[in-house]
């Protein structure tokens, strides 16, 4: 019997110290970071060579990420964009929100996206850290 007890008293503690290791690998991810590089991901002739970009994480899981092309954007010929107008200024974008973990034994964290300005996207993406 004090050998089972000992048993999960171990795996608790092994449980409660993984799952405080990941909590501090989601607490150093918290903060606002800036796009320094990006991997061709099909959407490079879209934004340029050099697109800027943002990403944010809270402390509360929350998170959200946005990427803009380098390239000119020119401005709306009237008050309201044309059809042509508002898909050239949306090409290349990315724009989303959602809540986010961390798996840092994997160094990834995952993008659970709520909203996003890409209809049809993949609600859930893993990106590597």
């Amino acid at each position: 019997m004090r050998k089972i007890a000992a048993w999960i008293l171990c795996s608790a503690i092994f449980v409660v110290a993984n799952l405080a290791h990941a909590q501090d690998a989601a607490k150093r991810l918290v903060g606002t970071w800036r796009l320094v590089d990006i991997k061709n991901d099909g959407n490079m002739d879209h934004r340029g060579p050099r697109p800027t970009g943002l990403i944010y994480y809270d402390a509360n899981g929350n998170m959200a990420a946005q990427i803009m092309p380098d390239r000119p954007r020119p401005k709306f010929a009237g008050s309201q964009p044309t059809p042509q107008e508002a898909k050239e200024a949306l090409a290349g974008y990315t724009a989303y929100f959602g809540t986010y973990t961390v798996d840092e034994k994997a160094g990834t964290v995952t993008h659970y996206r709520k909203g996003n300005i890409f209809a049809g996207a993949p609600e859930v993406v893993v990106r590597r850290y």
